[in-house]
């Protein structure tokens, strides 16, 4: 694929398609209202801002319900979402059928109807599992894919680099790779990452949860530009915009989706102090949102708020009681209005 970008297509953040190729063999492209389009040499970033890793609303049942995601996707793009990140880790997506996964994407697809871009989470430990997903997101009409690092088998730096590559050939997608070393048990060393990024020319960023400030510090000195990075942690944006990032995949999105917003778009419009501000305020809150695993406080938040996005599956159970206090503590003290 040709470095040359088709453009970027502005909304409440910043998406564009990487390579000609990619145009070319969409049969409909979805832009936001009131786009702009720009032809330029490197321009490389699916989205700037705050994208929402968004949860999976399951029925009494266990079964996923379509019409909440549906309703909560219009409610992040009416509060100031710049992306829509479906099945990833606070979605679920381990516990989802391959079936439910891809209806998962087409759902958040159709519902957002090119408001905003939708990236799809499509990592898997299979590299043949992780190009089917990401090949399905692609037909669907996703504007990125996220794929996590293979968990449990633990691939070495040099599978890290075949496996990202066999998936980067398989489409013509933007991907971001997605860095958590607590979840998979496997770190994406910064000379890897650049290594995807310069050879791989659909392979354009990073979500950078692994929490280690100077190991992210040295991927941007070694990247030079040829990364867009996104943080992973709700409590690092500002560090991480710091260090040249565009914004942060966020869980803490689900409930406070303008002001994940405006924490990044402050930061972004020079306004670091106010940026700061907002990032320390939201701290307590954020902090007790990872109390227990995600997605568990997180689902009960939204509970607690009365947007009833039902229960956990298994083997994640509830929030236990004396952190669904603290979590409904937190949430009083930020100013949110609880429904229970």
């Amino acid at each position: 694929m040709s470095r040359h970008c088709v453009g970027s297509f502005l909304c409440h953040g910043l998406f564009h398609w990487k390579a000609l190729s990619l145009a070319q063999k969409r049969a409909e492209v979805h832009v936001p209202f009131m786009a702009v389009i720009k032809l330029e040499e490197r321009d490389m970033a699916i989205f700037k801002g705050a994208g929402v890793a968004i949860v999976t609303p399951m029925h009494a049942d266990g079964s996923v319900n379509f019409e909440k995601l549906e309703e909560t996707i219009d409610y992040q793009i009416e509060n100031g979402t710049d992306s829509i990140v479906i099945c990833g880790t606070t979605g679920e997506s381990s516990t989802l059928s391959e079936e439910e996964h891809i209806e998962c994407i087409r759902t958040a697809i159709s519902r957002t109807a090119g408001r905003i871009p939708v990236i799809a989470g499509t990592g898997s430990n299979s590299t043949e599992t992780a190009i089917y997903l990401t090949k399905e997101a692609e037909e669907a009409g996703a504007d990125g894919a996220l794929v996590v690092t293979p968990y449990y088998n633990k691939a070495t730096q040099k599978g890290l680099v075949a496996h990202y590559t066999e998936i980067a050939k398989h489409t013509d997608m933007p991907i971001i790779l997605y860095n958590v070393q607590s979840r998979t048990g496997v770190n994406i060393a910064p000379e890897t990452a650049v290594t995807l990024a310069k050879t791989c020319d659909n392979i354009v960023g990073i979500k950078e949860a692994s929490g280690n400030i100077s190991q992210i510090a040295t991927l941007m000195q070694l990247a030079d530009g040829c990364i867009d990075l996104y943080s992973g942690n709700d409590d690092e944006v500002v560090p991480i915009l710091s260090l040249g990032g565009i914004g942060v995949i966020s869980v803490f999105s689900n409930i406070c989706p303008r002001d994940s917003h405006d924490i990044v778009a402050k930061y972004l419009a020079g306004d670091v102090k106010g940026s700061l501000e907002m990032q320390l305020k939201a701290l307590p809150l954020m902090h007790e949102l990872f109390n227990e695993v995600n997605p568990i406080p997180v689902k009960a938040a939204m509970n607690l708020l009365g947007m009833n996005v039902g229960p956990l599956r298994m083997p994640l159970s509830e929030i236990e009681p004396e952190h669904k206090a603290r979590l409904a503590a937190a949430m009083k003290a930020y100013g949110l209005k609880l429904a229970e």
